[in-house]
């Protein structure tokens, strides 16, 4: 039955992000969040967000690999962020194992995630299409700051960090979107392999939803959801051939509105 539930869940989080061109973890992590609450799993944020590093970091294997495909990739560059981003990780797993963050907490700054998730994408429906051409290299600083940011959230929330550094690199560092896009997408293989590896290797031996987990990552429930996203994928991709940019952008942020909405009531 929990197989089932998740390749249901994991159809809809890959049709998810293939009509919007978004990564998993947005998704992932809230999915894994509620079913491990669901099976009163002890703990279910620090499992949620050590799984969905997992399933993010499979996932991000074929988007770095497209990007290459493609000859838009920036090696140097992108593995520099995603290095220092996994120093990011650690930092923000202190947080995470600590005793101050409760579900509660996830909760409440998951769901404000979201609503800044949402509030990005309804910029982005509103704005002229005013492209950025600059294609320098980047500078230490900045990798530095937009890959500890990054990963340092990707820790807290169980994303790939995609969300905080394309607009860092992009919007603040003024590098090219397909560029900015390259590099984060790079960077996020090993962000989300530091993270899982962290959270598996240095949890302890809790029990999980399955019998398959090393640490806090449930391997059992990370890949039926993996599996169902590979499918829904296709699904999305081909839906959001036929609507345009502005719609999904706007249907993506009502959508996570609902689920920050959600979360929220739930804390009530």
């Amino acid at each position: 039955m929990i197989i089932l539930l998740l390749l249901i869940g994991g159809i809809f989080t890959g049709t998810i992000a293939g009509l919007f061109g978004v990564g998993g973890g947005i998704l992932f992590t809230p999915i894994l969040f509620y079913l491990f609450a669901s099976l009163e799993v002890a703990e279910p944020a620090v499992w949620a967000i050590g799984t969905s590093l997992l399933c993010t970091f499979l996932a991000s294997i074929s988007s770095s690999i497209q990007q290459r495909t493609e000859k838009n990739s920036y090696l140097k560059e992108g593995i520099l962020v995603g290095l220092i981003g996994s120093i990011g990780i650690y930092f923000g797993k202190q947080i995470v194992m600590s005793e101050w963050f409760t579900e509660e907490v996830f909760v409440f700054m998951f769901a404000l995630l979201l609503i800044l998730v949402a509030f990005l994408f309804l910029r982005k429906s509103k704005r002229t299409h005013q492209k950025i051409e600059n294609d320098r290299d980047l500078k230490f600083f900045e990798a530095s700051g937009t890959g500890f940011t990054g990963g340092f959230m990707a820790s807290l929330a169980g994303i790939g960090g995609g969300v905080v550094m394309v607009p860092a690199l992009n919007l603040v560092f003024k590098l090219n979107l397909s560029k900015s896009v390259s590099i984060s997408s790079l960077a996020i293989v090993f962000i989300s392999l530091s993270g899982w590896l962290q959270y598996a290797l240095f949890g302890g031996f809790p029990t999980g939803a399955t019998q398959y987990t090393l640490g806090y990552v449930d391997f059992g429930t990370a890949l039926p959801l993996l599996f169902g996203a590979f499918i829904g994928g296709f699904l999305g991709v081909k839906a959001g051939k036929s609507i345009s940019n502005k719609i999904t952008n706007i249907l993506f942020a009502i959508l996570l509105f609902s689920i920050s909405s959600y979360m929220l009531l739930s804390l009530i």
